[in-house]
């Protein structure tokens, strides 16, 4: 489970940056997660409100995930697609000339005090 990882750079990242504005208490964290960014959710969530519960800063902080769907670009034909519903394969041509766009995201978006 890799997302205790995550979770104690997140709370570095917010702990620098509280610091760094002289605040005292964070209320809410807003991440953006890519779809296919192979973070769970959920796992996510679990392990943040056990490593923010032991820091003053952010005890009783809520972690908000907002999901970024995740969309693919055809350089054959130019358009994008749902990366999920038909990986790396274009459903519009066929072409396997393909690259993601979006949805690989792992972002602290807001910082609410």
């Amino acid at each position: 489970m890799h997302e205790l990882g995550i979770v104690f750079y997140i709370i570095r990242d917010v702990k620098e940056v509280a610091r760094e504005n002289k605040v005292d208490k964070v209320k809410t964290v807003v991440m953006d997660i890519g779809e296919v960014s192979t973070i769970i959710p959920e796992y996510l969530t679990d392990c943040w409100r056990w490593a923010a519960d032991k820091e003053d800063l952010l005890r009783g902080c809520e972690l908000i995930i907002n999901t970024i769907p995740a969309v693919t670009y055809c350089e054959n034909c130019g358009k994008e697609f749902g990366t999920v519903e038909h990986g790396k394969k274009c459903p519009h041509c066929g072409s396997d000339r393909t690259y993601l766009v979006r949805g690989n995201e792992v972002e602290i978006k807001e910082i609410t005090i």
